[in-house]
Order: C-alpha cells, then sequence, then structure tokens
C-alpha cells in the first residue's frame, strides 16, 4: 500500500498562483505532459508536496520532475534543493531534474530521457 504524502493546504494558494504566472520552460514542458501525453501517466503541475511546491508531480509513478533555473546556481539554492528532495524522496518520490536551457534547446531529448526513466520504471515493476 503507498503512503499518502502529506502536504500543507496552504500552499495550494500559492501552486495556483505559479500555475497562472508559469515560466516558458515550465510551458514548454508542461504543453508534452498534460493529459496524459506521457506515456499515458497524468502529471500535475505546481503540486504542493509536504511544505513544498514542485514543478511536475505524477502521483502513479511517484516522479517529480523539476526544472532548475539560474537561481539554481548558487550554492545556498542548491542546498536547499538538496534537503528538499531528500524529505520528499523519503516518502518513495524520486527525481528527474532538467534546467531550462534543457528545455527550452533540447526538449526532444528531455522528454526521452522521461519516457526511458517511465519505461525502466514500468520493465523493473518498481511503482
Amino acid at each position: 500500500m503507498r503512503k499518502i504524502i502529506p502536504y500543507d493546504s496552504n500552499l495550494k494558494i500559492i501552486a495556483k498562483r505559479l500555475r497562472q504566472n508559469a515560466t516558458l520552460s515550465e510551458v514548454i514542458l508542461w504543453k508534452h505532459l498534460h493529459q496524459k501525453k506521457m506515456l499515458g501517466y497524468d502529471f500535475d503541475r505546481q503540486k504542493p508536496i509536504l511544505n513544498y511546491i514542485v514543478d511536475f508531480y505524477c502521483k502513479e509513478l511517484r516522479l517529480v520532475i523539476e526544472i532548475d533555473g539560474d537561481s539554481h546556481n548558487h550554492e545556498e539554492a542548491y542546498k536547499a534543493d538538496v534537503i528538499r528532495q531528500t524529505e520528499i524522496e523519503q516518502y518513495g518520490v524520486e527525481f528527474l531534474r532538467f534546467s531550462n536551457k534543457q528545455i527550452k534547446y533540447d526538449i526532444l531529448n528531455v522528454l526521452f530521457e522521461i519516457e526511458t526513466w517511465i519505461e525502466n520504471k514500468i520493465d523493473n515493476k518498481t511503482f
């Protein structure tokens, strides 16, 4: 039986605001994830998990996809990402991370990497 991942309900308002003000990279990737376009899996965007909001989340696969912008190049932001990811991974969630540049200029390889991850997950029946 899967653990239910708790979240701070106050984050729902912030998540909605983030969806309404998406970055270009988020819009580009969302175009390929929404309406079960990614191998039939349902993704949410700007999803509250624990005390955080992740960019994209597939509950069935327990997969978070994060887009790292320029702010992630700073040491403090990187450390915060590591802490956040470690806390969420304790619930059996896995992460895929891509940079803004990858999304904007190499979307086909990003999509291939996501598809490959999902296919490996299905083949190994690890969800």
